[in-house]
């Protein structure tokens, strides 16, 4: 079967709203012209229960299909917000809002679960409940997390949970997953490293934090080549190094470097702290200065699981001949990652065409993947709960 002719008949429309959400984009939780749209809509397609409110301003929609003897229960996910980007794509449908942008493509995810809530409502030609999430704060708030936390997955008795996002350099039409990891967790660390001040004319009575902070960077990125198996992916960056010197002939009194780590897989995070502690404290301690070490969890690795890579994966050569089961894992990270690990799930990568990276300035959204991305979405619920 390809893309299906109602989404063909739907496009105009749906693009209108996604022209809309980027021409007003919101930021973080701050969504509400975004989720009263949605509300608005998901009431009007006829939904049978519509709830704002979830993980501060998601947005819950239920379709009960045309009967729900089979228990069954899926959950499809769309991320609602935008980024502090000033818009360069010099688009008739540009943001309105200066340094506010859909710079990742959460306005064509949306859109394309809309236009699959539409779809559903009409033909509910399933057996089963699809419980539609749409999330704030994906952007570096964890609205996923949030919603989580607020209970829809046990409130609406999730039982799986599926999720897209648009890919550039993935051509459109083409659909791309994996088992396990497919992007990465996403810490950060914070090493503040105290030594003593002095005169550079005599460093003999200073404790140079400038030097024992730099001896740390470049000890910190032997974590990678040398601890890490090298068949595993780890990336280690620090981003930042200052100290409290602003002259140079002063040997500064306190240095302090700010980085993230990006894993895989739970052993290697953990793995990866530990290291990033040990390395900083050690190598501090044998200069004669301290460094104290700050962890800051973030998004956890997205990873699917085997079974529902299988579904996602069917639906997906159902609708297109162009998929990928086993593409390889990106470093970026996505909060979807805590909707994963509270349900059983998949999440794929949906081709954007040839236009510049998410979270740059330039980046567009193709309105030509819109069908294929509501017909996967269309099918995956079809074929998981197969109507009688």
């Amino acid at each position: 079967m390809p893309v299906r002719n109602r989404f063909a008949e739907l496009l105009p429309e749906i693009t209108a709203w996604r022209h809309d959400f980027h021409e007003n984009p919101e930021l973080m939780y701050d969504v509400h012209r975004t989720a009263g749209l949605v509300q608005e809509r998901l009431t009007g397609f006829g939904c049978d229960e519509v709830v704002p409110g979830i993980g501060k301003t998601g947005v819950v929609g239920v379709i009960k299909g045309k009967s729900t003897a089979s228990g069954k229960v899926i959950a499809l996910r769309a991320d609602m917000d935008a980024l502090p980007i000033h818009e360069e794509t010099g688009l008739d449908y540009a943001s309105k809002t200066p340094g506010k942008m859909h710079a990742c493509g959460h306005d064509g995810h949306t859109a394309i679960l809309l236009g699959a809530a539409k779809y559903l409502s009409e033909t509910r030609n399933f057996d089963g409940t699809v419980v539609l999430l749409f999330q704030p704060a994906e952007e570096g708030g964890a609205g996923g997390k949030a919603m989580v936390d607020d209970g829809v997955m046990d409130r609406w008795g999730v039982q799986e949970v599926y999720g897209l996002h648009n890919m550039p350099g993935l051509p459109v039409g083409h659909i791309a997953t994996r088992v396990g990891g497919l992007l990465a967790s996403s810490d950060e660390f914070e090493i503040e490293v105290t030594g003593k001040g002095g005169h550079a004319a005599a460093p003999h009575d200073a404790i140079d934090t400038t030097l024992v902070a730099s001896q740390i960077v470049v000890s910190l990125h032997s974590i990678v080549s040398r601890t890490v198996n090298p068949i595993h992916r780890v990336v280690l960056t620090v981003g930042t190094f200052e100290t409290d010197s602003t002259a140079s002939n002063v040997i500064a009194h306190r240095a302090k470097l700010k980085g993230t780590v990006r894993t895989l897989d739970t052993e290697n995070r953990t793995l990866a702290e530990e290291r990033v502690r040990r390395v900083a404290e050690d190598t501090a301690s044998a200069f004669g200065a301290i460094a104290k070490v700050t962890w800051t969890p973030g998004y956890p690795v997205t990873e699917n699981t085997a079974e529902e890579v299988a579904h996602a994966v069917e639906a997906a050569q159902a609708v297109t001949d162009s998929v990928d089961p086993e593409t390889a894992p990106i470093m970026p990270s996505e909060d979807f990652a805590y909707m994963l690990e509270a349900r059983p799930g998949a999440y794929i990568f949906l081709g954007n065409g040839d236009t510049a990276m998410c979270h740059h300035p330039a980046y567009q959204f193709d309105d030509s993947a819109i069908p294929l991305g509501c017909s996967w979405f269309v099918e995956l619920c079809e074929r998981r709960m197969p109507a009688n």
